[in-house]
């Protein structure tokens, strides 16, 4: 009866270890791999993006007081 266990014990062992194996190597595939990398960096470009947009608005912001300080006639920027 023990060698019956045992026995069951290693037959789900080996359907459930190549079960997992198998998921490992489907997700590590080329194809998943790019694009799970392109996923991620449209995340961190979108970020990105903003922080430039977020900069230029705030350079205009300031060079639109600089330029008021000056008594220069401000023209804003599109």
């Amino acid at each position: 009866m023990r060698r019956l266990f045992w026995i069951g014990v290693g037959v789900a062992a080996a359907y459930y270890g190549a079960r997992w194996l198998r998921r490992q190597r489907e997700k590590l595939t080329p194809e998943n791999v790019a694009a799970r990398a392109a996923e991620r960096l449209g995340g961190v470009m979108e970020v990105v993006r903003m922080s430039v947009e977020d900069g230029r608005r705030a350079a205009a912001e300031k060079e639109a007081e600089i330029r008021s300080s000056l008594g220069e006639r401000v023209e804003p920027r599109p």
